[in-house]
């Protein structure tokens, strides 16, 4: 399989994600500001998991430039990724029509750091394969950004048993940090070309 074909899969299966879970936004019965209320919680939770969706779109988009050949592991870490990722609309679903419950937000902080150690796992495989010297590995270097986000997501979920409202100010301040443009990879990348 090319590159090209692993990318565009990718994108057609976040696309999929992405429309799966506007359509649990459900249109009210009324048709006053009121009536939109009990959507909040939906919303805001839509609103998170998009975020993230767009967040993992970016970074493997940056990521997938840096690869020169597919490998069968690759294709199979990449299969794990979007395995993770396409439970994000049922616990974005079930967390916001519960109203953030202790286990909505539990399973939450989980989905997101199965999708963070898969991430990884796909990461890593494309430097074993493309060696320590490879434009990703020179990006990354430390990658300081990439080992926090698990750490932040434990304590999410462990606060989860303890006060959700932690936990979701923890998963968001995981998103800001992602947020915030990464130009390691389009640093590297341009170095590559002079």
């Amino acid at each position: 399989m090319t590159k090209g074909r692993l990318e565009a899969f990718t994108d057609g299966v976040l696309a999929i994600i992405i429309t799966i879970m506007v359509l649990e936004l459900k249109v009210p019965h009324g048709g006053d500001f009121e009536d939109l209320k009990p959507l909040f919680p939906v919303f805001i939770s839509y609103i998170l998991s998009f975020i993230y969706l767009a967040i993992y779109w970016n970074n493997h988009h940056h990521m997938m430039q840096t690869v020169k050949h597919i490998t069968g592991k690759i294709l199979w870490a990449n299969m794990h990724l979007l395995f993770w990722l396409s439970l994000i609309p049922f616990v974005t679903g079930w967390m916001g029509e519960n109203h953030f419950t202790s286990a909505s937000v539990f399973l939450y902080g989980l989905i997101l750091l199965g999708a963070a150690f898969a991430y990884f796992i796909l990461q890593n495989l494309i430097i074993k394969d493309h060696g320590k010297d490879s434009i990703l590995a020179k990006a990354l270097g430390k990658d300081l950004k990439g080992k926090s986000s698990p750490v932040l997501y434990v304590l999410g979920i462990v606060f989860s048993f303890f006060n959700v409202w932690i936990s979701g100010a923890l998963f968001i301040l995981v998103a800001i940090i992602w947020l915030i443009p990464d130009s390691r990879i389009e640093k590297a990348l341009k170095n590559q070309k002079y």
